[in-house]
């Protein structure tokens, strides 16, 4: 058999999981494995630069997993500061923007996901920051040690999802004073309203300002150009520095421009093995794809690097040779704002309703620990079931220390396509410094198949 070539576009977790997975299956005499990476790190993780910008993190490199001179050492070629300019799927070559030509016999596309950037004047100015790649928790590091020491500084945060409430979060440890301007009435949208009220209170209760359905306008500029707050059509707030939380989407501009079939929701189209739909000799991993709901079977985008590394390893596997299959998102997400933890996994009602489920909610209260034991917090658990079946469609967490991680319970529960009934009969571990004699899972859960039992 002839040696191969699989090039890889994009070296974080979707195209090195996959680039690493196909070079441990396959030697280096069947198969080349050359990596084009527009930046110069590899394997880093995006997540944790708003805990290194608040300085919970040492640095820079311990964001990184593996540096390029590591996955190197493991007989894979990475090409760091080489951007994918264009993609011949009929010459099955790739052009960089060096003017440099890649073949291939199996390509891995990997972009990454596109922070979102509504057309809003201003928002280019300096003194607006994303949080996307390490370079950009760079600079806000570097705007954050430059703010007058004769005042607070203040900053703007624009969203209210995950990062948008962590980049909140941060600013405020480091100091800042922090409005957070969100066009939703809530923030957490993939939360339902009476969770997410709790998670505004909390925001407000730490002493931020949360400004709730207010669609900036502007990105204000001082005299040198330079952002100095934003404008809604209900006020201005002013700031030092403007953060973007606005959420992401799909980066398959590339693919696209090639000829690549692109799926409804703007990321790749890909069957279960990551194999394009249109190309079989391509594939694509990561947050540049579009996958599928793993209830509904309908198609979603979910940015997040767990799904990444997974959809990686199963278009390596599937490049090497070896029979594999990605099965779908529920969507589960973990982050927390002061001291409240706050879980999401499945269906929120909104999506319950428009996949055409027939649904009823309980909400449960309860404490993350035996009451009588130290440091026991309160935690409310949402359970959204299958009307009849009892069968278990999303849930929700939201409590002090110890919380959120529950929510894991709950993602195994539905990925399993258990009842409630069959979750309360669940064995669950019980140690006072941990939970109650039943935990409060386990009580939402016999709270619900007691009302379906009537």
């Amino acid at each position: 058999m002839s040696r191969q070539r699989l090039l890889v576009i994009g070296g974080d977790a979707g195209g090195m999981s996959a680039a690493a997975q196909a070079r441990r299956i396959r030697g280096e005499d069947e198969l080349e494995v050359v990596v084009l990476e527009q930046g110069e790190d590899t394997s880093f993780s995006a997540c944790g630069i708003p805990y290194w910008v608040g300085g919970l993190v040492g640095g820079r490199g311990d964001l990184v997993a593996r540096t390029p001179e590591e996955h190197r050492r493991r007989g894979i070629q990475v090409h760091t500061g080489t951007r994918a300019e264009a993609v011949d799927l009929d010459a099955c070559r790739v052009t960089a923007a060096d003017g440099r030509t890649f073949d291939y016999d199996h390509l891995l596309i990997a972009t990454g996901g596109r922070p979102t950037r509504p057309p809003i004047e201003g928002l280019d100015a300096p003194g607006v920051f994303g949080v996307h790649r390490l370079d950009d928790g760079e600079r806000i590091r570097a705007a954050i040690d430059a703010l007058p020491s004769d005042r607070p500084g203040r900053a703007v945060v624009l969203g209210g999802g995950y990062i948008g409430l962590e980049m909140a979060e941060v600013l405020q440890h480091r100091g800042l004073s922090v409005d957070v301007v969100l066009a939703d009435p809530l923030p957490m949208g993939l939360l339902d309203a009476d969770m997410g009220e709790r998670v505004c209170a909390a925001m407000r209760g730490m002493g931020m300002g949360v400004h709730t359905d207010q669609a900036v306008r502007e990105v204000l500029r001082d005299a040198d150009g330079r952002a100095c707050g934003v404008r809604t059509d209900q006020g201005t707030y002013d700031a030092d520095l403007v953060v973007l939380g606005l959420g992401m989407g799909p980066e398959a501009r590339l693919a696209e421009a090639a000829g690549l079939g692109i799926g409804v929701t703007g990321g790749i189209d890909v069957d279960a093995t990551m194999r394009s739909r249109t190309h079989e000799n391509v594939f694509a991993a990561g947050d540049c794809v579009q996958t599928y709901h793993h209830l509904t079977g309908e198609p979603a985008h979910v940015a997040l690097g767990t799904h990444a590394n997974k959809q990686g390893r199963v278009a390596g596997s599937v490049i090497a040779g070896r029979p594999a299959r990605f099965a779908g998102v529920l969507g589960t997400a973990l982050t927390k704002v002061g001291d409240l933890e706050i879980g999401r996994t499945g269906l929120c009602t909104t999506q319950a309703e428009t996949a055409g489920f027939d649904f009823r909610t309980d909400v449960v209260e309860g404490t993350t620990r035996a009451g009588y034991y130290p440091g026991a917090e309160e935690i409310a658990v949402k359970l959204i079931t299958e009307s009849g079946s009892g069968r278990l469609l999303g849930g929700q967490v939201l409590g002090g220390q110890g919380a959120g991680k529950r929510v894991d319970v709950l993602a195994t529960a539905i990925w399993g396509r258990m009842t409630a009934e069959e979750l309360s009969e669940s064995d669950l571990s019980y140690a006072p410094p941990f939970s109650p004699t039943y935990d409060v899972v386990a009580v939402a859960a016999r709270v619900v198949s007691r009302a379906e039992r009537g």
